[in-house]
């Protein structure tokens, strides 16, 4: 299990552009909110997508960049991203070993059925990769905003 303090694991996977990316090249000049969320078009996955969209530039003011990771392809992304009008990266983790790096891959229950998926997560990291800050499960509605308030707590910004 992933824990506050320690340095978050490293990756190298695809963008929505079918490009090679690594962990270490995607943080801003302050951090990175990296967060899994489990599908692309789903509608709470929507609504995390668009409350970064609307909230990305004062992100990027404070010196965080915001990179989404979930198992579907590149393709999947890039329509995710032109329906939504996203302007941040989404990363493909189509074989679950970034998911499972970070022990987001987990059973969950849904409507009574029990099943692995990603459990939505967002991991706050500061310039050097460390985590500062971990939200898992993660309620939708008010995230980007708690998120905002977090890094004036911890990043005195």
């Amino acid at each position: 299990m992933l824990e506050v303090g320690k340095k978050a694991p490293s990756f190298t996977a695809v963008n929505q552009n079918n490009e090679k990316v690594k962990l270490a090249d995607l943080t801003g000049k302050n951090g990175l909110v990296l967060y899994f969320y489990p599908r692309d078009m789903t509608p709470g996955c929507t609504t995390e997508a668009c409350d970064f969209r609307d909230n990305f530039n004062r992100l990027k003011k404070l010196g965080f960049n915001v990179v989404g990771i979930s198992k579907d392809n590149p393709k999947s992304h890039t329509k995710f991203i032109e329906k939504q009008e996203l302007n941040f990266d989404l990363i493909s983790d189509e074989t679950g070993e970034i998911c499972e790096k970070y022990g987001i891959w987990r059973e969950k229950v849904f409507m009574g059925r029990r099943a692995l998926g990603i459990v939505r997560s967002t991991f706050l990291l500061d310039p050097n990769l460390k985590i500062k800050k971990i939200y898992d499960p993660v309620k939708v509605k008010g995230h980007v905003d708690e998120i905002l308030k977090d890094i004036q707590e911890l990043f005195g910004k």
